[in-house]
């Protein structure tokens, strides 16, 4: 018996690998199935790059003939063709494994550890169960996080899901962050129409590849955007419909803002250390290169633990945990 916490792609890898394997397997979820990548990730940033390609190409495209023109947007129906498509993907590649699979049982409410061998799961009605397996497998991602700038939290700052689903372009738009979500939503909302104004506290894609984020900086630029980096925000504050950002040097003024500046793992309601559970000071699942924790019989994928942070690492992570917990050898590199 393989218990899971989480549905996302590296759960649900782990959980049909588990299920070909033998293994009886109970998906724990409290939240919508599916993880970040085809809910509030992949599925509709690509969707939104996509529509701000087209747009901008046919405003900006080098074809002598064809006539370069600005293409009206209709974003509200943009948006509802994106999730439409979220919601088919969700389906085909989620829930209807869900029920086509009689070894996989999924299991709703927030789980979090009573002992290395048991779960606690609330339910939505209030009433708690519990759960013992003889593998367990934390697979609940990350969220983004809003950094502890004065003034920030009091305000109504969109993060990366908020921004993928939002019906209005703004006319001015704050992006605070520097790393890849900051920078490729930025792009996208200024070729769709918004006066962009991306703020990081080092350089883009720092943690990522600098250099790259040095000639990034020249093609924003270049487009249009308005570039900060190097820069110290001080506080932030919303008053009359309008967000004011204030940064070392001067005050930046937007009618949205959207805060991109870092996700952290979904661990902090998990009760890891009544498991006994090793976590980095991120708060990060330590494993190994089998996917074990520290503690034998359990063990984590994806955007909780310390490894990359991609779907297919997720994916890849869960399949080898999946086997490996039922009897196998398989490493992760």
């Amino acid at each position: 018996h393989v218990a899971i916490v989480g549905s996302g792609s590296g759960a649900f890898a782990a959980a049909i690998r588990a299920a070909e394997n033998g293994a009886r397997v109970t998906i724990i979820e409290a939240g919508t199935i599916g993880g970040t990548c085809v809910n509030v990730g992949c599925v509709p940033s690509k969707i939104l790059i996509r529509a701000a390609h087209i747009a901008h190409h046919a405003a900006h495209h080098p074809i002598a003939g064809l006539t370069r023109t600005t293409l009206p947007l209709d974003n509200r129906a943009r948006v509802a063709q994106q999730q439409e498509r979220v919601t088919e993907l969700r389906r085909a590649k989620y829930e209807n494994i869900l029920e086509t699979n009689p070894s996989i049982n999924l299991v709703r409410g927030h789980a979090r550890f009573v002992d290395a061998h048991t779960l606690a799961i609330a339910r939505a009605d209030g009433t708690e169960i519990t759960l013992g397996a003889d593998r367990f497998l934390v697979a609940t991602g990350a969220s983004a996080v809003i950094p502890n700038v004065p003034g920030l939290k009091e305000t109504p700052c969109w993060t990366s899901a908020e921004a993928l689903v939002a019906e209005q372009i703004p006319k001015q738009l704050i992006v605070f962050g520097g790393s890849v979500v900051a920078v490729e939503l930025a792009q996208a909302y200024a070729r769709l129409g918004s006066r962009v104004t991306l703020i990081a506290r080092s350089t883009l894609l720092s943690k990522e590849d600098p250099a790259l984020g040095e000639g990034l900086k020249a093609a924003f630029e270049a487009e249009g955007l308005r570039v900060l980096t190097n820069a110290d925000v001080k506080a932030v504050r919303y008053t009359n419909g309008a967000f004011t950002v204030t940064t070392g040097s001067e005050n930046v003024t937007g009618e949205r803002l959207l805060v991109a500046s870092g996700r952290a793992p979904n661990t902090r309601a998990l009760d890891l250390e009544r498991a006994g559970v090793t976590t980095d000071a991120r708060g990060a699942i330590v494993v190994d290169d089998h996917l074990r924790t520290n503690i034998a019989h359990i063990y984590a994928a994806g955007d909780c633990t310390d490894q990359p942070q991609f779907v297919y690492v997720a994916a890849a992570a869960g399949t080898r945990a999946a086997v490996n917990m039922t009897g196998g050898n398989a490493v992760l590199d």
